[in-house]
């Protein structure tokens, strides 16, 4: 018998969003779940290591917490988020807020179906792909979809937050 789907799977569904689930073995030694992904997912489905996008989350000066969502392959501007996010400054979120708020474990946010909808900014090299790919709320779980669906489901902004 299948597992339930995660609360971003069964948001996909509920909106009748095109999408893929793609599952792999997680290692539980490994903790860069990005590079993991990547590492499993170029291979197996011929995608480039550019379409594969890890979310983050991270802290306003007010203690509210916001999402970031760049490809696994670059480093979040904190400055860029913030400016793009509206803030002064930003921090990386605590382990246990991130989880809490969205209601995934850390190394499996999905920036779609959490608790609660958080103020999210999409890199916007997630334009220039017809479908990406981004957790599905669980280690060793992806969607794929066309970033624009992503970027609507989430009332994102977009605006160039990676840095290499």
């Amino acid at each position: 018998m299948p597992a339930a789907p995660t609360p971003a799977v069964a948001l996909l569904i509920a909106r009748q969003v095109g999408h893929r689930v793609h599952t792999y073995e997680h290692d539980p030694r490994n903790e860069s779940y990005g590079s993991e992904a990547a590492d499993v997912l170029t291979e197996r489905l011929g995608v480039t290591s550019e379409q594969i996008f890890k979310t983050l989350v991270v802290k306003r000066p007010d203690s509210s917490l916001a999402v970031a969502v760049l490809p696994v392959t670059t480093t979040l501007s904190l400055k860029s988020a913030a400016s793009a996010l509206g803030a002064r400054k930003i921090a990386m979120a605590d382990r246990i807020d991130a989880e809490r708020s969205t209601g995934y474990v850390f190394g499996g946010i999905s920036p779609i179906g959490q608790k609660r909808l958080l103020v999210t900014v999409v890199d916007e090299s997630a334009l220039n792909w017809d479908r990406i790919l981004c957790s599905g709320g669980r280690r060793g779980l992806e969607i794929e979809l066309d970033p624009r669906d992503l970027v609507r489901l989430t009332n994102a902004v977009t605006a160039r937050v990676a840095t290499q």
